[in-house]
């Protein structure tokens, strides 16, 4: 995909989120699910109204999943880059924090409980003598 395409992909995946995000359309698609739940008596319950709804709940289930996970995606590289630049300024040169969206979840939560370990170490205050 060249350039040009996935600029208009980001602007239209962005807008289309940022949309579906909103509190009316939820009450939009309960209103839908409303009116389709009222028809069912009228048609009978029939195999083309089971079908209507699940057609449409699985295409838009489907075309959410792309939409979602490219914003999530976009999002979590902004932060990465945001973090590093305030690590870079604040000092903090550890190439393992740096890398850290490269580990396994394993290597995360060991290096979690090391960073948790240190802490608490370094948070203990002196006891004082009372006297």
């Amino acid at each position: 995909m060249n350039h040009k395409n996935q600029d208009i992909f980001t602007r239209f995946t962005t807008r289309i989120a940022s949309i579906l995000g909103h509190a009316w359309i939820f009450v939009t698609a309960l209103i839908i699910l409303a009116v389709w739940a009222l028809t069912g008596p009228i048609l009978g319950f029939s195999d083309t109204w089971q079908l209507i709804i699940n057609t449409g709940t699985t295409i838009i289930t489907f075309l959410m999943v792309f939409i979602i996970q490219n914003t999530q995606n976009r999002d979590n590289m902004a932060m990465n880059i945001k973090l590093d630049a305030l690590m870079k300024k604040s000092g903090i040169s550890a190439n393992k924090l740096f890398e850290a969206e490269e580990k396994s979840d394993k290597e995360l939560e060991h290096d979690k409980k090391r960073i948790q370990r240190k802490n608490k170490k370094t948070n203990k205050k002196p006891r004082r003598k009372t006297t």
